[in-house]
């Protein structure tokens, strides 16, 4: 498998010529890379005016590796050849570099770059993508994967430590300025007339005059110094850690990461871990068009994933979903909570814990969660979670700002006094899993310490019971105290302050989280309402939803392997007019933008056919319906934007119209809908073939029944 390393753009605060300068001092010989054996130039060129100067080398490092892979690899140096590419007129300096050693088994590739800061033309930015690809090394692939990400690490240091020597020594000596370059006199005409015949690959021994600096006749510390990882035909050329700007850079793609922004808004992270934040953060910038999560956020969902790109990725994209869907990212400025919620939930935000998270106190063991449920119902209860998570980030970056330093989690103080069997009510119990799935699934990595005081006998029950549903991570920021042990050394004095630690806990801040009660059973949800509050929660679950923008079909590809089955459906449509198709084709269609599956290309009749009349459903209306396939293959359920043809608006837009259309992407079809696929002889009368039908918003109608002697049945519609 392919490694990738991208860096974040790092910053010197020195002019691009003293960089150079400082880049060049380091040789020919340099104490701090004892693995670097030499160099050989293997071709050298100038441009006719001086400005470009291209540079390619052979350099032999000594291996570093353990003995027992030396002596299998029977070497012990590696040969690797670079390419500099030095343009003082636009301040640039580019390097390519791959391996020569075990080319055919290893192979090798980096670039990197020295260039002038987009804000600060006295600043110099560097930057650096590298790629490993181990085809095969004796049967010992996995371990070269992790010695060269070892090595990788330190190389990093190291060469940050080698420029940082060799700038401070620059200025001690009294050199803290270069000028920048120029044509010399007379030159200029001349170049004009030799540039068209310049020979890269020609040698010129003569550099310009006025030109900063020595010629660049060695190898940069940045390759030589990820080189420990090349020294075994390992690979990842080039790392060279230098001194971060105070700002974000930007490029031509986006925003780009720059060390100082990662260490002072993100925190401590490894080589490794700032690339997985960036290509992440990249491919995000390139799928997602238009807004994307902030770093933190994606950084929560590699820690969950263990800084494995694909799989935060996956966990990212569809949470990213959900979100969507569930409309988060509006909820705080939504979601008012029912009054007995306000008053019966004991739970509250209270200050911050002794290392600067907000900390959040639920007296779970006051609360009486068997009568809220029945009083506002779980969907709501699940509501006010995410609330509560979303708030909780909000204030993460209230408080990073606050202290100055990163705070990407929360700490929760959970007090279990007064927990009894009353908890353990079945359905709770239920309804408390998935509240933890959703949390884990949605919110990664928030939860930063779990303090969990007065633990009653019943609580290893509870914990027997939820402990399996939380993943490792989480279980591991859990500490418990049972009785009074959280007071005194070793217990909530550890983790906050003294004036933070609640009334009620023996402190001294007046808490004023609910205290809660019992809910009276007069406000308790009559059986129909509760049951319409069930089935709501299974149309969320069963149902997924779809936007439709003007010109962009949505679709759904369906397989049959057999001839004869059933494809069933159930949709709602939320917003605007859509026409529902069925089409199929023997072809795999590849998803296209936006989801959409027929081809462009394709021709209907010859490459796909239509199997039921297009449908127009309206705004407000359900639909359902079945199609018996005849033929094996795929079938595409398709949703369009319906868009009368000739309409002319009657009226003038008023003012509302106005703004709304300003502000909006363009007009879009909402739906819901879900669909299924069963066997003919399992399909009348089956439950299975009714489970879509138990929306609080749509009915199968009486006329909808399976058809076994027609190709297709026609879908059923109710409006609400």
């Amino acid at each position: 498998m392919v490694q990738k390393y991208q860096s974040p753009v790092r910053v010197y605060k020195y002019p691009f010529e003293l960089v150079m300068a400082a880049y060049e001092k380091r040789f020919p010989t340099c104490p701090q890379i004892p693995v670097f054996l030499g160099s050989e130039v293997l071709s050298e060129s100038r441009s006719p005016d001086g400005a470009v100067h291209v540079v390619e080398r052979s350099c032999r490092l000594r291996v570093d590796a353990p003995r027992l892979l030396r002596k299998i690899a029977g070497v012990e140096h590696v040969v690797f050849v670079q390419r500099n590419v030095l343009n003082w007129k636009e301040r640039t300096l580019l390097i390519d570099a791959h391996n020569e050693t075990f080319a055919s088994r290893v192979v090798v590739h980096e670039n990197c770059s020295y260039t002038v800061h987009p804000e600060n033309e006295d600043w110099t930015c560097f930057e650096q993508s590298a790629s490993l690809d181990i085809r095969s090394f004796f049967g010992f692939e996995n371990a070269l994967e992790k010695i060269a990400m070892k090595q990788y690490t330190t190389n990093v240091k190291r060469g940050k430590e080698v420029i940082e020597h060799y700038l401070n020594e620059l200025i001690s000596q009294g050199t803290s300025h270069i000028p920048r370059w120029t044509p010399a006199p007379g030159r200029e005409e001349e170049a004009c007339h030799q540039v068209g015949q310049w020979d890269s690959g020609s040698l010129d021994a003569n550099r310009p005059s006025n030109a900063p600096g020595p010629a660049l006749e060695t190898v940069s510390t940045d390759e030589i110094g990820s080189c420990y990882v090349a020294q075994a035909g390992l690979g990842f050329l080039g790392s060279s850690d230098l001194p971060a700007s105070a700002s974000r850079v930007s490029g031509t793609t986006g925003d780009k990461l720059d060390s100082d922004y990662i260490e002072r808004c993100l925190g401590h992270l490894t080589p490794m871990q700032e690339s997985c934040l960036i290509q992440l953060r990249r491919w995000l910038q390139e799928t997602h068009k238009g807004k994307i999560p902030k770093d933190e956020h994606i950084l929560r969902f590699l820690r969950a994933r263990d800084f494995h790109v694909d799989k935060a990725r996956d966990m990212l994209c569809q949470s990213l979903s959900w979100r969507k869907q569930q409309q988060v990212d509006l909820l705080l400025q939504t979601w008012q909570p029912p009054a007995l919620l306000e008053e019966f939930y004991t739970g509250g935000w209270h200050y911050q814990d002794i290392d600067g998270r907000p900390l959040y106190i639920l007296r779970l063991g006051q609360m009486d969660t068997k009568g809220l449920m029945k009083a506002v119902g779980e969907e709501a209860l699940l509501r006010h979670v995410l609330s509560v998570n979303e708030e909780g980030q909000k204030r993460c970056e209230g408080n990073t700002k606050l202290f100055g330093h990163p705070i990407s989690s929360w700490t929760c103080l959970l007090d279990l006094e007064g927990l009894n069997m009353r908890h353990l009510w079945r359905p709770g119990v239920k309804a408390l899993l998935r509240m933890i799935e959703v949390v884990q699934d949605n919110y990664p990595e928030t939860l930063g310490r779990l303090l969990i005081v007065r633990a009653p006998r019943v609580f290893p029950v509870l914990w027997t019971l939820i402990s399996p549903f939380i993943n490792e991570n989480t279980r591991q920021k859990f500490l418990i105290y049972s009785g009074s042990n959280y007071q005194g050394p070793g217990g909530l004095v550890d983790y906050l302050n003294k004036e933070v630690i609640p009334d009620f806990l023996g402190g001294e801040s007046l808490c004023n989280v609910p205290e809660g009660g019992l809910v009276p059973k007069s406000l308790y949800l009559t059986e129909e309402e509760q049951e319409q509050a069930d089935q709501l929660r299974q149309w969320s679950e069963t149902y997924q939803a779809a936007s439709i923008p003007r010109g962009t079909p949505h679709e759904v590809a369906v397989e049959i392997l057999e001839g004869e089955s059933v494809i069933t459906w159930d949709f709602d449509i939320l917003r605007g007019d859509v026409v529902f198709s069925l089409y199929h084709t023997k072809q795999v269609p590849k998803p296209g933008p936006r989801e959409q599956l027929i081809d462009k290309s394709w021709v209907l009749g010859r490459d796909y056919s239509r199997v039921e009349a297009p449908l127009i459903c309206r705004e407000g209306e359900s639909i359902q319906g079945s199609h018996v396939t005849r033929w094996p293959g795929v079938y595409l359920l398709q949703w369009q934007m319906h868009s009368p043809p000739g309409s002319v608006a009657c009226s003038l837009p008023g003012v509302d119209d106005v703004l709304t259309a300003l502000h909006s992407p363009g007009p879009k079809c909402k739906l819901l809908y879900y669909c299924e696929v069963l066997a003919s002889e399992d399909f009348r009368g089956s439950m299975s073939s009714l489970e879509s039908c138990t929306s609080g918003f749509s009915q199968l109608s009486a006329t909808t029944s399976a058809s076994s002697s027609g190709q297709s049945h026609s879908s059923s519609r109710i409006s609400r």
